[in-house]
């Protein structure tokens, strides 16, 4: 039961950071550099993963963040916790059910400036279940392209991800870093 919910935790992080990932790459540009990853506590400790597969159309431009829009699609089956029975079981009807619902969502509904960075507010499905998140990002001129950083949180259990537990936590941090040429 423990490996379960460790596995469970692992899954929901990894398809919440696939999803996010291409929200910080521009349309024109490559993504050269990704790294998207998400922490749940089990037990009282912190577990994780990442998730490998993603695309996105991209469009932002801190000047214009009316004009800027961002759709991305994940694979829900890429989630990576270094783990193969447990990635196995995150993939099962309990947690992702990929065989029925083999993509995340992440569609960009607004933008707006926040201090020295951005929150970009975005329709987030998983298991045809959607809400709407807020992803605090910073977005840095590169001397080859730029640099994307943001970190939100999500509540597994709005997407019916692993169900109920006293030893899982319902809060999924994801953790997005992304860099873009030109």
């Amino acid at each position: 039961m423990k490996k379960i919910i460790t596995v469970m935790k692992k899954i929901i992080t990894v398809v919440l950071l696939l999803i996010t990932s291409p929200i910080f790459a521009q349309t024109g540009n490559d993504l050269t550099k990704a790294k998207i990853s998400f922490e749940l506590k089990n037990l009282g400790i912190k577990t994780g993963g990442t998730i490998d597969k993603v695309q996105a159309d991209i469009t932002f431009d801190p000047a214009n963040l009316n004009a800027g829009k961002i759709t991305a699609v994940a694979e829900a089956a890429s989630i990576n916790t270094d783990n193969t029975m447990r990635d196995n079981h995150l993939r099962n009807e309990d947690y992702f059910d990929v065989a029925k619902y083999p993509k995340i969502t992440m569609n960009s509904t607004a933008f707006r400036k926040k201090g020295n960075g951005f929150i970009g507010v975005f329709n987030l499905t998983i298991k045809d279940k959607t809400k709407a998140v807020e992803v605090p990002f910073t977005y840095t001129a590169l001397n080859a392209g730029h640099l994307f950083k943001g970190s939100f949180k999500i509540n597994r259990r709005d997407f019916g991800i692993g169900g109920s537990s006293m030893t899982m936590s319902d809060e999924v941090t994801i953790n997005i870093e992304a860099e873009t040429g030109k």
